[in-house]
């Protein structure tokens, strides 16, 4: 069977295809069966990309189940040499990539991602979050699928907007993969690329719907995970209006907890751009800083996916969570602005759920569900500029079934957010270099 993909055509007459919207939609109007072909195509993408992810997922929990074992004093001898692998990787086989420099290519480049970077994403990430930095694996699997996309569009020489779509469609399945939520990974990975139009590439939706339930269903098939929410959060009911107007002042509390983040994190930039080159040595200096504070306040080690659940659980006081808090905006600040690789979002959904029990704990009678659900919403939508997908993608993770409250702080969240993206490339701005392309360094 062969793909009924667009003829090699001129410049002139590309252009003018793209002028005139989607070749995709005129030739389905025309063909039905055509539409077919181009989901298998997209389901084909999501299975390549879900085989991935559930192989870097088993070799990171090999990784980190070793390396969990250290603790206390030895840390400061283990992250600092973590770091020093890190930074090495990097000076051998060339900088990794990170989120903002892929906004920025779908925007620039029409959508293209580039393999090459791969390997050396692959290698830092898997060092940077088995030795316990504050990052988690979203970035790195969505690099590497956004770039089988573009490698899988490449061999079937499409070119424009078809070209992104597959990209964005790989880029959602590596969402999905980790989150376990193909509706949420799918707009995540069309939301974070803009920072006032929410979703622009609409043209991507389908593709990337079809490929997250597809890398969803492999993915759950290798890790058996995503099939329940990740975090044991207790049920919830609504039993009044008063609790929209809670969320939205937990929003509130959320967007302000965001502000303090990002002002964290550019102190923390300014302080990391002293250090000299090579690297290495940024590296390491952040592995022995990220020792001193895992070793100080365990629980900020690693990104948070199996230590949320002990703040759920835990009897910890309120400002214990504080400065658990305080402590994790810090750790996630030097990890990536010490060139450590991963992506932030479950870190701070972290941070948001710290900060939600201890306001709960603060206030006398008040159920911590709720202030901590949506301050991890309203944080992360301040943060990312994704208020529909983390909405979608903390329904899934924390089994909170009334959807309401969390989208509200989300838009709070969202709307409150600072004026200049946190991800300086979802706006667009040219002719940047890519580490100016990129506020977080994801």
């Amino acid at each position: 069977m062969v793909f009924p993909f667009r003829p090699k055509q001129s410049k002139g007459s590309r252009q003018n295809q793209n002028q005139r919207g989607s070749w995709l939609v005129s030739l389905a109007e025309r063909n039905p069966f055509t539409l077919s072909r181009w989901i298998i195509c997209w389901a084909l993408i999501g299975v390549g990309s879900g085989l991935f992810a559930g192989l870097y997922w088993n070799l990171l929990e090999l990784l980190t189940h070793t390396l969990r074992s250290f603790s206390g004093t030895s840390l400061l001898i283990v992250m600092p040499f973590a770091g020093f692998i890190i930074g090495l990787i990097i000076h051998l086989l060339g900088h990794p990539g990170e989120i903002g420099l892929i906004v920025d290519n779908i925007h620039s480049r029409g959508g293209r991602i580039d393999v090459r970077e791969n390997p050396s994403m692959i290698l830092t990430s898997l060092v940077s979050i088995s030795a316990g930095g504050s990052l988690g694996p979203e970035a790195p699997m969505v690099q590497v699928t956004g770039s089988f996309g573009t490698w899988v569009a490449d061999r079937l020489k499409l070119t424009g907007e078809n070209l992104r779509s597959l990209s964005l469609a790989a880029m959602a399945a590596g969402f999905t993969a980790l989150f376990g939520a193909p509706l949420g990974g799918a707009f995540f990975a069309l939301e974070i690329l803009h920072h006032q139009h929410v979703v622009e590439y609409y043209e991507a939706i389908l593709p990337a719907i079809v490929s997250s339930c597809a890398s969803y269903i492999v993915f759950a098939l290798i890790t058996h995970l995503g099939l329940n929410p990740t975090w044991q959060f207790p049920q919830y009911t609504i039993n009044n209006v008063d609790d929209f107007a809670l969320s939205i002042a937990y929003g509130i509390v959320g967007a302000i907890a965001a502000w303090i983040f990002i002002s964290i994190f550019r102190g923390c930039a300014w302080l990391f751009a002293k250090i000299p080159q090579p690297i290495y040595i940024r590296t390491t200096i952040a592995g022995l800083v990220l020792g001193i504070i895992a070793m100080l306040v365990p629980l900020t080690r690693y990104f948070g996916h199996e230590e949320l659940n002990s703040v759920v659980e835990q009897n910890l006081g309120a400002f214990t969570l504080l400065g658990i808090a305080i402590a994790k905006m810090i750790a996630i600040a030097v990890t990536v602005n010490g060139e450590w690789r991963g992506g932030f979002i479950i870190p701070l959904f972290f941070t948001g759920a710290c900060l939600g029990k201890a306001i709960a704990l603060l206030i006398p009678g008040v159920n911590p569900v709720l202030p901590m659900i949506a301050i991890m919403a309203a944080m992360n939508a301040a943060v990312t500029r994704t208020p529909i997908s983390t909405t979608l993608l903390l329904t899934k993770l924390t089994g909170f079934t009334p959807f309401a409250p969390i989208l509200f702080a989300s838009l709070v969240g969202f709307f409150l957010s600072p004026k200049l993206p946190f991800i300086r490339s979802q706006s667009r701005t040219q002719n940047q270099s890519p580490l100016s392309t990129l506020e977080t360094g994801d």
